[in-house]
């Protein structure tokens, strides 16, 4: 035997969380109960899982090559749970998603507008916010699925590539001395006024290397984690952002905002569907996902390739 499914659940969750305390809250169980269904994984397979030093715990190889195998075991579970709950009727259930401003602000609602018009008896919560905070929601399985920037891998998440959007030069019409989506070269441009994310966020990093690798001088920053605040002092002074291209292509963009991509070289932006590893989508979490992919390449689609752009001209 290779242990019960609640054996399996408490392990992954010491797994993930390393510590048998923090699992024990995340399971709605108590710190013995989760110590004692692990000894006994323990006794029954004849090889420690963990190490144990003073209240921290670390999986051995034989806990990581288990935990691997626990994950294949909980998703086909979880899977083989809602195919037989799809015959219960039409598409219906709740979904949570995490999504970052970059999604929310163009995307979301035609995505939300198709979606509940064709399952009307369906509930969608969408939980806003960056990337750190929406992975540790998708590891605790309380979100269906987030879309986030690319990041290196992370125990409990399985993920893939979302899309892919340019990174663009946002400012002000009244102070930016260029057409709209009119393709900009880093040489070209002289000191800036720039807003950028905080250090938490991972965009931060990618746009000051760029301005940086390209001799582009940063006369001030200001750190702004707040989008539309972003949007508001861009549009209405000389500072200047950079934002996912798919942010700003919407249809009806504001004529004060003045909107141009990065080019020679560009800047691109890595978006990734993460999901928690332990559990499969449901098919009303897919069925949405399907028509926010649609609606994002719809969006996406807007921009053309700065560097082709260039060479046209």
């Amino acid at each position: 035997m290779v242990g019960s499914l609640q054996d399996i659940r408490l392990f992954v969750a010491a797994y993930e969380e390393r510590s048998f305390t923090v699992a024990a809250q995340r399971e709605n169980a108590t710190q013995s109960g989760v110590s004692q269904h692990i000894r006994k994984l323990e006794q029954r397979f004849r090889v420690a899982l963990f190490s144990r030093d003073k209240g921290r715990v670390t999986a051995t190889p034989a806990g990581d090559a288990y935990y691997r195998a626990c994950l294949d075991v909980l998703r086909a579970h979880d899977a083989a749970t809602k195919v037989a709950q799809s015959y219960g009727g039409g598409l219906e259930g709740e979904v949570v998603v995490g999504l970052m401003p970059t999604m929310t602000r163009c995307v979301l609602a035609p995505a939300l507008a198709r979606f509940t018009s064709a399952h009307p008896n369906t509930a969608i919560r969408v939980v806003e916010g960056y990337s750190g905070t929406l992975t540790h929601l998708v590891r605790g399985a309380e979100l269906d699925f987030a879309i986030v920037p690319g990041t290196a891998a992370i125990a409990g998440i399985v993920s893939r590539l979302f899309m892919r959007t340019p990174e663009v030069l946002v400012g002000s019409a009244a102070h930016w001395p260029r057409r709209t989506m009119e393709p900009v070269r880093p040489a070209e441009l002289g000191p800036l006024r720039l807003v950028v994310p905080s250090r938490v966020n991972t965009r931060r990093i990618s746009i000051e290397s760029y301005f940086a690798s390209n001799g582009v001088a940063i006369e001030r920053l200001i750190e702004l984690d707040a989008m539309f605040g972003t949007l508001d002092l861009v549009g209405r002074s000389d500072w200047v952002a950079v934002l996912p291209g798919i942010m700003v292509a919407g249809e009806e963009e504001p004529t004060n905002l003045l909107i141009n991509p990065l080019a020679s070289p560009s800047l691109t932006l890595d978006l990734v569907l993460i999901e928690p590893a332990r559990r499969a989508i449901s098919p009303v979490a897919g069925a949405f996902l399907a028509v926010l992919e649609e609606e994002a390449r719809r969006i996406n689609s807007r921009w053309a390739a700065p560097e082709a752009t260039y060479r046209a001209a």
